[in-house]
C-alpha cells in the first residue's frame, strides 16, 4: 500500500508542476492584434471626420479646424496606450478581460468630456465624440477578446 502512495504522489506532484508551468508561460498576444485594430480604427475616425466635412461640419475647435491627420494619430496613440493596459493587466488583474473592458469604457466616457467642453459647434462636438467611440468599439473588443476571463 505504501508504494501505491508514493506513485500517486509522485503523479500528484507531476501533475501540478505541469500546469503551474504552462499557465505562467501562455501570455495573449496583443502587439499585432492591437494594432491591426489600431490602423483600422484610425480609418474609421478619419473617415468619419471626412464624412462631417462633406455634410459641411466643420470638426474645429476654436475655429481652428483639426488636421485630418490628427485624427489617425491620436487613434494610434490611444490604441498602444490600451495595448499596454491589456498587457499589464494580463499578468496583474485577477480577471483581465472584465477590468480591462470596464476600464477602458470609463476612459472612454473620460475622453468625451473635452469634446463636451470644447469651443465648438453642437455638430462638431458631436463628429468629435463620434470618433472617440468608433475607436473605441474596434479598439476594445479586439483586445478583450485576447485576454483571459
Amino acid at each position: 500500500m505504501s508504494a501505491s502512495t508514493a506513485s500517486l504522489t509522485t503523479t500528484s506532484t507531476s501533475t501540478s508542476a505541469t500546469t503551474t508551468t504552462s499557465a505562467t508561460t501562455v501570455r495573449p498576444s496583443l502587439w499585432k492584434p492591437g494594432l491591426l485594430a489600431g490602423l483600422v480604427a484610425a480609418l474609421a475616425t478619419t473617415t468619419v471626420v471626412m464624412v462631417a466635412r462633406v455634410a459641411d461640419v466643420p470638426v474645429a475647435v476654436q475655429g481652428e479646424q483639426i488636421p485630418l491627420a490628427g485624427f489617425a494619430q491620436l487613434t494610434l496613440v490611444a490604441t498602444v496606450i490600451g495595448i499596454v493596459i491589456a498587457r499589464v493587466l494580463s499578468t496583474r488583474a485577477r480577471h483581465p478581460r472584465h477590468t480591462f473592458v470596464v476600464a477602458t469604457v470609463a476612459l472612454t466616457a473620460v475622453s468625451l468630456v473635452p469634446d463636451v467642453l470644447a469651443d465648438a459647434t453642437t455638430a462638431s462636438r458631436l463628429t468629435l465624440g463620434l470618433t472617440h467611440l468608433v475607436a473605441a468599439a474596434i479598439v476594445i473588443p479586439t483586445l478583450a477578446k485576447r485576454l483571459p476571463a
